[in-house]
């Protein structure tokens, strides 16, 4: 199991409710990964609730942390997101320090996988809660993209556009400038058009929202990548 091999994620917010049957399709789409985590509302009730659920099948599941209560033991691998556009230290090294002082001696370092986060819609959840600053020019967006892989040496540089489409030139152009570190887009994918488009563009596409609009195209997203990869190959 090798999440830099991971074509499609389907992101679970655990405060968002979801059925078995829906929760089952999900689960065995063919995705290559379950991705538990969510901007507020994430409990350890919660995700221990969804993980539980999640684990009854064969995929992959990954805890992306947002709050340090919420850790619990029991997934494949932890995502840690640092911030790299918000102003406030907390969401860059402040509540992982914290993490760390409190459970270093526990952590498993290999399960720890930190991601480089560039929160793209100024209007989410993500970008109020963090402080990001989410006005970015493209000039900007590479920069973010050139120090998570040169300077912080991160596996992962996550472009977060969190609800809305973001610009596949954009994500073109980011993907053109990184070489070791993977990139992650997610935000807005609701058809197999936005999935193939965006899937040429990035290396790991993340689907989120649609799972609790539309299961159907949840699903769809799925065979949309597999085709993509296909013709790339």
């Amino acid at each position: 199991m090798d999440y830099r091999s991971w074509r499609h994620v389907f992101k679970l917010d655990p405060a968002k409710a979801i059925s078995d049957g829906h929760l089952e399709r999900i689960c065995e789409s063919g995705t290559d990964a379950i991705l538990i985590g969510g901007s507020d509302g994430v409990t350890l009730d919660n995700v221990l609730d969804l993980l539980e659920r999640v684990r009854r099948f064969k995929v992959p599941a990954v805890l992306e942390i947002s709050t340090i209560e919420s850790v619990t033991p029991g997934f494949d691998f932890y995502f840690i997101p640092t911030v790299l556009n918000s102003g406030d230290p907390k969401w860059i090294k402040g509540l992982h320090h914290e993490a760390i002082r409190e459970y270093g001696d526990l952590m498993d370092w290999e399960e720890l996988v930190p991601e480089g986060y560039c929160i793209l819609n100024p209007d989410c959840k993500a970008a109020r809660l963090t402080g990001a600053d989410s006005l970015l020019d493209e000039e900007d967006v590479v920069a973010y993209a050139r120090l998570a892989e040169h300077f912080f040496r991160l596996p992962i540089f996550y472009m977060e556009y969190s609800g809305i489409y973001g610009k596949p030139e954009l994500v073109a152009q980011v993907r053109e400038h990184l070489t070791d570190t993977r990139l992650f887009y997610g935000g807005g994918i609701d058809s197999t058009e936005k999935a193939q488009e965006m899937a040429r563009l990035a290396d790991t596409i993340v689907v989120g929202n649609v799972i609790y609009t539309n299961i159907e195209n949840a699903i769809r997203t799925v065979e949309a990548v597999a085709e993509t990869t296909k013709q790339s190959l």
